[in-house]
């Protein structure tokens, strides 16, 4: 028998091959408890996030957004939805555009992983298509600024004040990311890439000196920011916070780059189809972004080609990961078949970067 994604019992759960992301009963109570709508319940998928689960529930009036982590197996510390929620709910005293929580549940008997809601926010994700208001030259700059700028603002958060001083350790933060990672490639892995090891160890050896800590968001690009549907061009929220932690800011610069495609940028990248509408023109190229960054942050930015090596290292390992979830028959994502030959690219792309070739 298939397995649907949305299923009413937990009776018809226990029926399918694999468990299902929702469970419409039992999630029709937890909304009851938090005093969310009334009546029956719908849910439609979301978003083309690829790692954690994102829906749109509907309930009479209301209308809010579930999050959780995808069917395992899982790695360890990956898709911890509760700790997404914790940042969130410390940002909202701050000037960073992110939603809102609404509850959190941590009882797996309900939907069979942990997961928290958000209120709905209305707007355009950029990511091929841009909003036709906005697609002109000045509303494509105008986005790459704003861009920048909800970065600037997030990278100034006092976050001790907020209650982070346990989210993530202030300092060795770089050293950690490559042990953390090195583990996930060695649970992640299907078969010997050997590339993804000659990049972690040229990584290793050559570690700069981080500037001082701040929260980082881990997977910033375009494509994970809500932009206004109209103008003038602005970003409303931040979305997809999985990898967010305390640590060096220019991690999030490098990746936030090496995801921004330009007019002549070869197409057989897959980070570049990440935001394939920033080749067109108006929007600001790589080097103008990190020039805004520094202007805007008063942060030097130098050997920014070691972060972005390690964004597309992380890249690699972490897609092994749910191209090993796809192997298992764990998700069906068509997305997640093409690296088999996506992971090994983005390694090669990696090393090249590393080499400044």
């Amino acid at each position: 028998m298939a397995s649907p994604d949305v299923v009413e019992t937990h009776r018809d759960a226990r029926e399918l091959e694999r468990p299902p992301l929702v469970v419409r009963e039992p999630l029709e109570r937890f909304l009851d408890v938090h005093g969310i709508g009334s009546g029956p319940v719908e849910v439609e998928r979301i978003g083309e996030g690829h790692s954690n689960v994102t829906y749109l529930v509907r309930r009479g009036d209301a209308r809010v957004v579930l999050r959780r982590p995808p069917r395992p197996p899982l790695p360890p510390s990956a898709h911890d939805v509760l700790r997404e929620a914790r940042l969130l709910r410390a940002l909202e005293r701050t000037p960073v555009r992110a939603p809102r929580v609404l509850a959190t549940c941590d009882d797996e008997s309900v939907l069979g992983a942990p997961f928290y809601l958000m209120n709905e926010l209305h707007g355009s994700v950029v990511t091929t298509d841009i909003p036709e208001p906005l697609d002109n030259p000045k509303g494509r700059r105008r986005i790459s600024e704003e861009v920048v700028d909800a970065l600037v603002e997030l990278h100034e958060v006092d976050w001790r004040a907020c209650g982070l001083e346990n989210y993530g350790k202030p300092s060795g933060y770089l050293e950690r990311q490559l042990r953390r990672f090195a583990g996930l490639w060695e649970h992640n892995k299907t078969r010997e890439v050997p590339v993804v090891e000659e990049v972690g160890e040229w990584l290793r050896r050559n570690v700069p000196e981080s500037p001082p800590s701040t929260i980082v968001h881990g997977d910033y690009r375009l494509g994970n920011v809500m932009v206004a549907s109209e103008p003038p061009a602005r970003v409303i929220a931040i979305f997809d916070w999985e990898l967010s932690t305390i640590g060096d800011p220019l991690a999030d610069v490098g990746y936030l780059t090496v995801t921004w495609a330009e007019a002549d940028d070869p197409a057989d990248i897959s980070f570049y189809r990440l935001s394939a509408a920033t080749r067109r023109e108006g929007f600001l190229t790589r080097d103008q972004l990190v020039a805004r960054y520094e202007a805007r942050s008063g942060r030097p930015v130098s050997g920014l080609g070691w972060y972005q090596a390690l964004a597309l290292w992380k890249a690699a390992v972490f897609m092994e990961g749910n191209y090993k979830r796809f192997t298992a028959g764990a998700t069906d994502d068509p997305y997640l078949a093409l690296f088999d030959e996506g992971v090994p690219a983005l390694a090669r792309k990696a090393r090249a970067v590393a080499l400044g070739e």
